[in-house]
């Protein structure tokens, strides 16, 4: 959870005040920037992460800042009943959701040789079939409501020449494809579904793992802005995103990757 030194010359959104939001994968990465900075909006959120330690952490943490304390929930999201039910969950004690983040991932390397099918399975699973179904539990409520926003996560890695992440590309393609569907199928009832394409983010697995001087390099002479791309950077797209300032927009992917693609 990054505070800007200048975090107050940042955009407030009243109508995220007292809005319950949903995210998935909250309690490390960007889904930890999320859920505090939807929290810092005055939102009321929901959460679920495998990481129960973190997640639990979290919700301890953005309460002690004085917000309204988030709701974390232990779900995988290949669960997908479980998942449904923490949704249920969600809105019954928090109010109806009419914010949804699907942000749930692993990013994980394999190379192409090492991926059998429960491995391709899993991959995907992980990295898009939750963002169908968690969009499909949310559509009544939202319905009800009379409108809401759904933001899924892709990656630039779906856009660049990153290796050994086939079944991640593969699944955040077709984010952007289920993105362009779920819009036009969800409009009629005033529900917006928009995709936001991150560059290359700093999360602490990011850099503990895969972001070394050679990767910076690259970074750097990619980009057309030559600073590295925080959780934050992409947590002010989406508050934007999912507030009504962003009313007439749908079906979009919008992009926040310092000028790499």
């Amino acid at each position: 959870m990054t505070d800007h030194p200048q975090a107050d010359a940042f955009a407030r959104y009243p109508s995220l005040a007292g809005r319950t939001a949903f995210v998935s994968g909250g309690a490390t990465g960007l889904g930890r920037e999320f859920v505090a900075q939807l929290a810092a909006q005055g939102a009321r959120v929901a959460f679920v992460d495998v990481d129960a330690e973190a997640g639990a952490a979290l919700a301890a943490e953005v309460a002690a800042r004085g917000r309204p304390e988030p709701l974390f929930l232990e779900v995988d999201v290949t669960d997908v009943p479980a998942l449904q039910s923490a949704i249920a969950q969600a809105s019954a004690r928090l109010g109806p959701i009419t914010v949804l983040v699907n942000n749930a991932a692993n990013d994980t390397r394999r190379a192409v040789d090492d991926i059998d099918v429960a491995g391709w399975d899993e991959g995907i699973a992980v990295n898009v079939r939750h963002h169908f179904f968690a969009a499909q539990a949310v559509r009544p409520m939202m319905r009800a409501a009379g409108g809401g926003s759904i933001v899924n996560l892709g990656s630039i890695s779906a856009h660049i020449d990153l290796v050994e992440l086939p079944v991640y590309i593969t699944a955040k393609a077709g984010i952007e494809g289920l993105t362009r569907t779920l819009a036009r199928e969800f409009g009629a009832d005033g529900i917006r579904v928009n995709c936001i394409i991150p560059g290359w983010v700093m999360t602490p697995r990011q850099l503990e793992n895969w972001v070394g001087d050679a990767e910076r390099a690259k970074i750097m002479a990619a980009q057309c802005l030559p600073e590295l791309l925080y959780p934050a950077d992409v947590a002010r797209l989406l508050l934007w995103l999912a507030a009504d300032d962003s009313r007439m927009c749908t079906a979009q992917s919008w992009v926040v990757d310092g000028g790499w693609m």
